[in-house]
């Protein structure tokens, strides 16, 4: 029988299908393309670790492990044949060094990844983080200082240096804050915080780094991984920690994920998003309905911005695992975590539980922009909430005592920064605060109170004398300003003179600087350098009085000794009265005014110049 011409035809179609088809998969064979962490180290206290594998189709491997002290607990495919995740248990005995992760098909190995357990540095477990020993110098990067020009714009990276644009990037990296320790460490900085330097390959406004993009990549405008491990060991050398600027929150729009997504419920409500409702007290409202409750968690902050589903186990895992893995890896002393109550709030606690295990000398400050610390304790560890929440989180950014500052010292009163201390009954350890003038997000403190001399003065003395760990954000020392009137994040972000190769003014050597400006500077070098070796300042018990007179005194003390400051908002001088002080004054007949260098004879009136601040060292 002869087939028919049509069947013919079927039959070669067919046929020219299927070897197609076999032809693809051929093409498609499983590749590695990462793997993260990258490496590990031993001697860890939870013994389990997590890998993410990404590569083509590498779900269709089976994982071999031959290493003594190692073993395979699980190996989990997802719904992207392009992942893998690799359950691994580390026993105690495990020793430092390399194995391989065999990738292989019907017993043939196709992919291999050499992985390497490392030995941690002695100490590492009990690291000390930052205290209310230390002062924090922030430093936004890109804005600091230029020091290599020759990674400001690069190839593969979407947007390039462009240093008129006020939200463009400026070429400030790694090398520059490298190049300027020797000033930081003069100055009196025990601490420093870098606003993000992992990559943020987005088309625009990407200099601030928020936005990330490779959460084990340092931006190579801002330089590599190795310089910032180095930036981390020559500041120590000098007696300087690094704090590293952490976002849980969201990811870049153009992150390597988004592209290949794991899992569809990897991210918060994609591709169909909502923006966040910004509503942050749902965590603690008793009468809160559970679509408010999750527009805010689950919402997004703008488009450009992704929102992490820290629900997702194996999302949270892999933040946790990258927080552990920068803090070996850069021999971190803190962390920052950026909008700390919007992600997921029992992953959090998770998270924060997991890192003060694993380092229980270490510190975290969350970031919760409010100014009620009814809102800002909530987050405290230690803290007994109505609800059962609880965290490990040390430490939290004081905004209220930050607002209340600015209010004090531009209205007619000091009450609003007297009755905000006054709640710290609210907090579990409000000596553990982080307290602040101004950030990257604020307008800068000498254009908040008018462009004041005086008051400027007041501010520092206050926030380098209250209880909590000081904050001083770069160009705050040199009177910046910036951020009023509606001006754009960029204004509060200005370049850092001297920093780039031409510019006119150097506030590091001091060239061009006007009076005021080195009047400044100098004022907060003589603070930071006393404060370093004053126990009491930095431990010390507080005790405040009702301010009167536009006058606010309070006083640190320990079994040491005890230090009186005096903060004179008035225009003129006066002489203030110290008998309602009795209770903490008695016994002390003389001091020394670290601010003016005098030496008081008479402590039962006190001359307090105008707009001034005094801190007085009591002696017997």
């Amino acid at each position: 029988m002869k087939t028919m011409p049509r069947y013919k035809n079927l039959l070669a179609i067919i046929t020219l299908m299927l070897l197609t088809s076999l032809a693809t998969q051929a093409a498609v064979k499983p590749k590695l393309d990462r793997v993260e962490p990258p490496n590990w180290w031993v001697g860890m206290k939870d013994p389990h670790l997590q890998l993410m594998v990404h590569g083509q189709n590498i779900s269709d491997t089976k994982v071999k492990i031959d290493y003594p002290g190692v073993r395979v607990e699980g190996v989990t495919s997802v719904e992207n044949p392009n992942y893998l995740f690799i359950d691994l248990m580390l026993a105690d005995t495990v020793k430092a060094g390399s194995f391989d992760i065999l990738f292989t098909q019907k017993g043939k190995t196709i992919q291999k990844y050499t992985y390497q357990l490392e030995t941690r540095k002695k100490g590492s477990a009990q690291r000390k983080g930052f205290s209310d020993s230390d002062v924090i110098y922030l430093i936004m990067p890109d804005r600091f200082a230029n020091g290599n020009p020759s990674n400001d714009s690069m190839d593969g990276m979407l947007e390039k240096a462009d240093r008129s644009d006020p939200n463009g990037r400026h070429g400030g990296d790694i090398q520059g804050v490298i190049d300027h320790l020797g000033y930081i460490a003069n100055q009196g900085y025990t601490q420093i915080w870098l606003n993000p330097v992992l990559e943020n390959n987005q088309p625009k406004y990407s200099y601030h780094g928020y936005s990330t993009t490779d959460f084990y990549k340092v931006d190579p405008r801002m330089g590599t991984n190795k310089e910032y491990s180095e930036l981390s060991a020559k500041a120590k050398a000098k007696g300087i920690g690094l704090i590293m600027d952490m976002v849980f929150n969201h990811i870049g729009s153009s992150h390597w994920w988004m592209k290949d997504m794991p899992m569809k419920d990897w991210l918060n409500g994609y591709p169909n998003f909502e923006l966040c409702n910004f509503q942050k007290t749902v965590a603690q409202d008793p009468h809160v309905s559970k679509e408010d409750y999750n527009q805010m968690y689950d919402g997004w902050f703008v488009p450009s911005m992704p929102d992490l589903n820290q629900k997702n186990p194996y999302v949270a895992n892999y933040l946790i695992e990258n927080s552990i893995w920068w803090i070996e890896y850069a021999g971190l002393s803190g962390i920052r975590m950026d909008t700390y109550s919007f992600p997921d709030m029992h992953m959090m606690a998770r998270w924060t539980c997991r890192i003060m295990k694993e380092y229980p000398n270490f510190n975290i400050v969350g970031e919760e922009w409010d100014t009620s610390p009814a809102i800002v304790s909530y987050w405290q560890r230690g803290k007994k909430n109505p609800n059962g929440y609880k965290s490990c989180l040390p430490s939290l950014m004081d905004f209220p005592i930050q607002d209340a500052l600015t209010k004090s010292l531009t209205g007619n009163s000091w009450m609003p920064l007297y009755g905000t201390l006054a709640m710290d009954f609210l907090y579990p350890d409000p000596d553990n605060l982080v307290v602040f003038a101004d950030n990257h997000d604020t307008e800068r403190f000498f254009s908040s109170i008018g462009k004041d001399l005086g008051k400027f003065k007041l501010g520092m003395a206050y926030i380098l004398t209250t209880r909590g760990i000081p904050q001083i954000y770069y160009g705050t020392e040199i009177l910046s300003t910036g951020g009023a009137n509606g001006e754009g994040d960029g204004f509060k972000r200005k370049d850092f003179p001297g920093g780039w190769a031409g510019d006119k003014v150097n506030a590091f050597t001091g060239q061009g600087l006007t009076a005021q400006q080195k009047t400044a500077q100098e004022f907060i070098k003589k603070l930071l350098n006393w404060r370093k070796s004053n126990d009491i300042v930095e431990h010390g018990k507080l005790m405040h009085f009702i301010p009167h007179d536009n006058i606010y005194v309070y006083f640190r003390y320990n079994d040491k000794g005890t230090i009186m400051v005096i903060l004179n908002k008035n225009t003129e001088g006066k002489l203030l009265s110290t008998a309602r002080f009795a209770e903490i004054m008695k016994g002390f007949t003389s001091g020394h005014d670290v601010v003016s260098g005098e030496n008081i004879t008479d402590l039962s009136t006190i001359t307090v110049p105008a707009m001034s601040p005094m801190i007085i060292e009591l002696k017997k």
